[in-house]
């Protein structure tokens, strides 16, 4: 790991803390602003499948925002362990109160937002691509009444090349076996908000189409998916249910994705049901937060036959908050799941079928 992100990291720290004793900016209005911050993650794994990954620096990030009138940008950057990547780096403006457009790196308006899980851990969905992935394109946000509406349209991942596995984001990987890329796709969603039972009710669709390439042929080929969602809150609870279905029409059962320098395969064609519960303790006298959840997710083939079988990720844990610091401690249970023992995620390669379980600790510093 390079010496100069603590650096970067520290400077920003200080930049932030300045810049937010100084003004707050949901009361910009149209006056100019600028915050920069960062933070630093450390992590520990105990695996039943390996050996156990002691208590080390995983994570140093820069973050810049600002705006002046109806331009906003926002962009951060990452290094890992051995990579750095960019997660996201955006402009914007606003038409109005209720209507914006972002272009370049940003989160893909997918699914339920931010994310389909509580966890450090995420679910099923973001090792498949399809829960908080990055990609560049254009974005158009509209908000009526309790509806809110994404239209977008996105040229690829975001480095525009499948060959590159040091990436935040699950994209389609180049494989001398599976060689695609991600080509165009154009997105929709659409989410509701309503009182209900005492809660407030979020439900909503997403929807995409787009392309991938093989870099081998040139031929392109369909990528298509769809989503139903809802979350319900009320009096610290959340419940989370989303259905999601995903399809690259490619003559092979498989494709690859990649992140985190580790290609891997996938089912070329599944269904990604996710189950979640949290509750939120609130204040204590210790904790600003403590908040436990159980997120439940699966990968079911379409088409069962051979080399491909269901995956199952079962992540149950708690995040404790206390000013700057945000720490997750999560047992995670795979079967047949990536990044949980397993060999990918929707794939059979003949061995057995087995539970996996790995003990994360995360703690991290956010400025």
């Amino acid at each position: 790991m390079r010496a100069f992100p603590f650096l970067i990291v520290a400077a920003m720290a200080g930049v932030s803390l300045a810049a937010k004793a100084a003004e707050n900016p949901s009361n910009h209005g149209s006056e100019p602003y600028f915050h920069a911050g960062g933070a630093v993650r450390f992590n520990y794994g105990w695996l039943d499948y390996g050996p156990t990954n002691r208590l080390q620096l995983e994570l140093l990030r820069a973050d810049v925002k600002g705006g002046s009138g109806p331009m906003f940008f926002s962009a951060q950057y990452r290094w890992y362990d051995g990579f750095d990547a960019v997660h996201h780096a955006y402009v914007g403006a606003k038409f109005n109160e209720n209507s914006n457009v972002k272009v370049g790196i940003q989160q893909v308006p997918f699914g339920l937002l931010p994310t389909v899980s509580q966890s450090f851990w995420f679910g099923s969905g973001y090792y498949l691509g399809i829960e908080d992935d990055y990609d560049p394109g254009v974005v158009l946000t509209h908000q009526q009444g309790d509806t809110t509406w994404h239209a977008g349209y996105f040229t690829g991942d975001e480095y525009g090349s499948g060959a590159r596995y040091d990436r935040y984001s699950f994209d389609v990987a180049q494989t001398d076996a599976l060689p695609y890329r991600e080509r165009g796709r154009v997105h929709g969603r659409v989410e509701r908000a309503l009182d209900w039972n005492g809660g407030d009710l979020l439900i909503g669709a997403s929807a995409f189409a787009g392309k991938v390439q093989n870099t081998r042929t040139r031929h392109h080929h369909g990528h298509q998916g769809a989503a139903v969602h809802a979350q319900w809150k009320r009096d610290g609870w959340t419940a989370q249910l989303q259905w999601a279905r995903y399809r690259y029409d490619i003559p092979e059962r498989r494709i690859a994705l990649s992140a985190f320098e580790a290609p891997f395969e996938i089912a070329a064609q599944a269904d990604v049901p996710s189950a979640n519960i949290a509750y939120s303790f609130g204040e204590s006298r210790w904790l600003d937060d403590v908040t436990c959840y159980n997120n439940l997710s699966m990968t079911r083939p379409v088409g069962h036959s051979d080399g491909v079988r269901d995956s199952w990720q079962n992540v149950t844990g708690c995040s404790f908050g206390k000013g700057i610091m945000l720490t997750y401690v999560d047992w995670i249970a795979g079967k047949d799941m990536w990044f949980a023992g397993g060999d990918g995620i929707g794939i059979d390669n003949g061995g057995p079928s087995r539970w996996h379980s790995r003990l994360n600790v995360n703690i991290g510093f956010y400025f």
